[in-house]
């Protein structure tokens, strides 16, 4: 069944484009289109969609201000040209970010995680047990991180970072294009990455096992780990053995 989708734009031009795309893409269904912030609020009550699309700026109300006023909650999706509104957007749980103008592509990516999502089967129902503690279910990896650079937020996938570096409340991400300072500790970061791709070698360091080039002796108990861009991470002794256990 199709997902029943609003669209919540305040522009004509960006409107007709997310229309033109919801309609193309058979997953989705459009039933409902609002200009302002306090129209969207009445319309996602009143419809009840599975889908929003949602620009951040629009009169009366903020994008963000919709979800909160809203009683229903639909899959978020925001579509705007403002990047700096990204880590809020995600703190609200948005389904995906798009930054105008994106195209076919984009959005197409944007669906395919809102359907992933809301596909997840529902925990099945099971007979009355006595009352257990409440275990908070698990977040889903992190993919992207979105850091300041030059004035803007732009967004760095976890997948090209080849190791990460931790300085108190900082971190800097190691990719094949350069580094970047991202505004959270490495403890932080390292409960959100998945540990079949990163592993913590040192108090300081987290590495991606997918960039390592090569793992050779430091000295006796110490490994360094080489990646392909020629830079090299000295893992701490527990580090290092950590990395000797998965060697069969």
């Amino acid at each position: 069944m199709a997902l029943r989708t609003v669209i919540a734009e305040d522009e004509p031009l960006a409107r007709q484009r997310l229309r033109r795309f919801i309609e193309r893409d058979p997953r989705l269904e459009l039933v409902g289109e609002a200009e302002s912030g306090m129209a969207a609020v009445e319309l996602i009550d009143r419809l009840a969609p599975d889908v929003v699309f949602l620009d951040v700026q629009m009169p009366e109300c903020t994008g963000l201000e919709v979800l909160d006023r809203a009683a229903h909650r639909p899959a978020p999706v925001f579509t705007t040209a403002y990047a700096e509104y990204a880590l809020r957007a995600f703190e609200v749980e948005a389904y995906d970010y798009l930054v105008k103008p994106f195209g076919w592509t984009r959005f197409q990516a944007a669906v395919d995680r809102v359907a992933r999502r809301l596909a997840a089967p529902p925990t099945a129902p099971t007979a009355p047990t006595a009352p257990s503690p409440q275990v908070p279910a698990a977040e889903p990896y992190l993919e992207r991180l979105f850091v300041r650079r030059r004035g803007e937020m732009v967004p760095v996938s976890m997948r090209d970072v080849h190791r990460i570096e931790g300085a108190g409340d900082y971190v800097t991400l190691c990719t094949g294009a350069g580094q970047v300072l991202a505004d959270i500790s490495l403890n932080e970061l390292e409960r959100r990455l998945d540990p079949a791709s990163f592993r913590r070698v040192h108090r300081a360091h987290i590495v991606n096992l997918d960039h390592i080039s090569a793992i050779r002796p430091y000295d006796e108990r110490r490994l360094s780990i080489r990646f392909a861009n020629g830079s090299e991470v000295v893992a701490s002794r527990a580090g290092s053995q950590s990395l000797r256990e998965m060697v069969r």
